[in-house]
């Protein structure tokens, strides 16, 4: 048995594929964590969400950005950015991919690994992440999801506070698990920024911040393909820009941790 995390897919179905023939994926046994936004601007999200979908208990998908954006337009709360998105908003099969995608999770763990597809703030601890993502969870799949896709968009509040209540720390917490990359020094969210460190010397990057409240687990996250792979500070980033012309990667978490990664052509340019 077999255990891999995977980045960003953005819809390259076929790029999946590929990696998973190299790491001789076996549905039968192996689990496999995708760290969010399977759709999206490539060419094939409604082939990438079928095959998940279909994976059942063998794979964990945590929401992406990109996937709540799905289903911003599902409900009629958000009316552009339907690139790549037309041909699952028109499938015949449409009403249970959108229900099976607003039952995803915000941020998963076992013992040893957390995955979610952005980051952490500063201010909480892996326990607070939990119960803020459940929070979020318990609307996307009750009767208020269409009510919290129009409220969900904005980048305020950016600084955490137990106080928070409403849409307001709704939108917080889904800020942080599925947009963050910075903070600056108070801790504050910076979600405009989406560059490498280098470009960003005033901010600092969510899992380099001094003394997170997170430090004492292990992270796997995407979202930033960007920064690339990295492993430090016992976080694991997996976005390699597969979308970008980059790569696709999987990065094993049982037994000896290493990284499998196939080259993608570019399907998106920036901008």
């Amino acid at each position: 048995m077999a255990h891999y995390a995977i980045g960003d897919i953005q819809g390259c179905f076929f790029e999946l594929q590929q990696l998973l023939d190299k790491i001789n994926f076996d549905p039968a046994t192996d689990q496999l964590w995708f760290a969010g936004d399977l759709v999206n601007r490539g060419p094939h999200s409604l082939e990438t969400l079928r095959f998940v979908k279909a994976l059942g208990d063998r794979a964990v998908s945590v929401l992406g950005n990109h996937d709540l954006h799905l289903l911003a337009l599902a409900y009629g709360q958000s009316s552009k950015g339907r690139r790549g998105l037309a041909d699952v908003l028109e499938a015949p099969d449409r009403d249970d991919l959108i229900d099976w995608l607003r039952h995803r999770p915000l941020f998963h763990h076992n013992e040893r690994f957390c995955l979610v597809h952005a980051g952490l703030p500063p201010q909480w601890d892996i326990d607070t992440a939990i119960h803020c993502a459940r929070e979020v969870e318990a609307v996307l799949q009750g009767d208020e999801v269409e009510v919290f896709m129009g409220q969900m968009y904005g980048n305020e509040p950016n600084l955490w506070s137990e106080d928070l209540a409403g849409w307001d720390r709704l939108r917080y917490i889904v800020n942080c698990l599925t947009r963050l990359r910075y903070c600056d020094s108070e801790g504050r969210l910076a979600l405009e920024p989406s560059g490498p460190p280098e470009d960003q010397p005033q901010l600092i990057p969510w899992l380099r911040f001094p003394g997170r409240k997170s430090e004492d687990r292990e992270i796997v996250f995407g979202h930033w393909s960007t920064l690339g792979f990295v492993a430090e500070n016992g976080c694991y980033g997996i976005d390699t820009g597969c979308l970008w012309g980059g790569q696709l990667t999987a990065l094993r978490l049982d037994g000896d941790m290493y990284r499998v990664s196939i080259d993608c052509p570019r399907h998106c340019q920036p901008g």
